[in-house]
């Protein structure tokens, strides 16, 4: 049992909502320990746009007033939600100013799911403008890696990660267009899961990118992570059963023609494979065919994606940053000349499955990023070409998962020679979301992770 005198700031959800349902904590606490240390520490990370601190601690206390606590399986966690996302009495910023719009009225439904389990929406977390990078800033700060304050949390849940691997929070929300859980997972050392299509409600602006975004989860531990997606899914939290015999194909292959992972990448993934195969699990070196023309589709349906949310929104383009302005026009070329197709994703998506199916395997591996987070500056104010060039290089992997509308998850296994957090991707089939989920668990017994990024959380100055 927790020491009820000492703060909750650094537990887990599972603890925490266990404490909240016992009576050992009441939700109000937890959540003032919570602010009071984003107050203290936030400075430095900027990692919130926006921190409800009255509102969360009046919801804090009606969850405390009611009567089923025993029936909130996230009963007093305090959660962070992605800024695109509708949070009722917060603006939705996307990013930045030019892209906010009004005071949402509604929660979005995976918040509405979040609340309705008990959780307390703390604050909406930075990401870069409109969500197209893998990289967090605009003009009013540079979000920040806690595990080291010069390189990027990634993006575009990049808030979001560095609010986790900071312990602002023990979970967060985020959302994957591209890559926007995982590629932030891997650059702070955290459990992301991006779900399959259709298994969470998606709303993610105008198009759900074309249906390539989902909502997904980023947690310190993988029990975290399990509880959050079944929040998110509509579904009673599951026991993970520790899969056995499983055969999992591993493959360096990237699929951008060029980019090969570096040497701390590739060592992620031997020791993957060796973890794998201590669990009882075989391991085979197969690579997925990455056509081009899977590469120049998803490009496409990324500017289009950009293009789409622009023109929903009634966006001036003089007003956004020169990189999304320009991002968004070529959206539009490729648009206008027939580029974005749902039948060429429909087609990736059954070589996919093949892939599965014709090699005999229940699972890929493959590493999280080429490279280490990029360095921590304004990258919004550098040139549409530098920015793909960078987010092409460091994270090519986790696109070609959203574009097959597979689930996909990231994985910590060690730290890089650099004392960076090092990662691996595990993708499954349609509807191996738990499967994913219990692999990573046997990653997590055999070789356990730092939950937080070293020194945090910090103690009182």
């Amino acid at each position: 049992m927790r020491d009820i005198n000492a703060t909750w700031v650094g537990a887990t959800a599972k603890q925490i909502a266990r404490g909240v349902r016992r009576g050992d904590v009441s939700a109000t606490q937890v959540v003032a320990d919570h602010l009071e240390y984003i107050g203290r520490a936030d400075g430095e990370l900027s990692a919130f746009r926006v921190v409800r601190g009255g509102e969360a601690i009046v919801e804090a206390e009606k969850v405390d007033e009611q009567d089923d606590l025993a029936n909130l399986a996230m009963a007093g966690v305090p959660v962070a939600v992605k800024e695109n996302t509708p949070v009722a009495g917060v603006p939705t910023w996307n990013g930045s100013a030019a892209a906010r719009t009004p005071v949402a009225e509604f929660d979005h439904e995976v918040v509405r799911r979040l609340r309705g389990a008990g959780a307390v929406i703390v604050g909406v977390t930075r990401m870069p403008e409109l969500g197209v990078w893998g990289s967090t800033d605009d003009a009013t700060a540079i979000t920040r890696n806690p595990w080291n304050l010069d390189r990027t949390p990634g993006g575009s849940s990049g808030g979001s990660a560095a609010a986790v691997a900071a312990g602002l929070v023990p979970i967060a929300h985020a959302n994957d267009g591209l890559g926007s859980v995982r590629i932030p997972a891997a650059c702070c050392g955290l459990v992301g899961l991006k779900p399959g299509r259709g298994v969470v409600p998606s709303q993610v602006g105008a198009t759900d990118w074309f249906g390539l975004a989902e909502h997904g989860i980023l947690a310190t531990t993988v029990a975290d992570a399990a509880l959050g997606f079944a929040v998110l899914a509509g579904r009673a939290p599951d026991k993970l059963v520790p899969p056995a015999g499983l055969r999992v194909a591993v493959s360096l292959r990237s699929p951008v023609r060029g980019v090969r992972p570096d040497a701390p990448n590739r060592d992620a993934v031997t020791a993957a494979s060796r973890l794998l195969a201590r669990a009882g699990h075989d391991t085979i070196a197969t690579d997925p065919a990455y056509p081009t023309s899977v590469g120049l589709s998803g490009i496409a349906t990324w500017l289009a994606a950009v293009a789409a949310e622009s023109r929903a929104a009634g966006l001036d383009p003089a007003t956004l940053q020169p990189r999304t302005r320009r991002h968004a026009a070529l959206g539009g070329f490729a648009e206008r000349r027939g580029w974005v197709r749902e039948s060429d994703r429909a087609a990736w998506r059954d070589r996919c499955l093949a892939f599965f199916t014709d090699n005999g395997v229940d699972l890929l591996l493959t590493p999280a990023l080429a490279g280490p987070p990029l360095p921590a500056r304004r990258w919004s104010e550098r040139s549409w070409r530098s920015n793909l060039t960078a987010n092409v290089r460091y994270a090519p992997y986790a696109a070609p998962w959203n574009i097959a509308g597979l689930p996909a998850l990231v994985v910590p296994v060690g730290l890089r020679p650099d004392g960076l957090p090092a990662a691996v991707q595990l993708v499954g089939p349609p509807g191996t979301e738990l499967l994913l989920l219990a692999v990573a668990g046997q990653f997590e017994l055999a070789q356990p992770w730092s939950r937080h990024a070293p020194g945090h959380p910090r103690t009182a100055d």
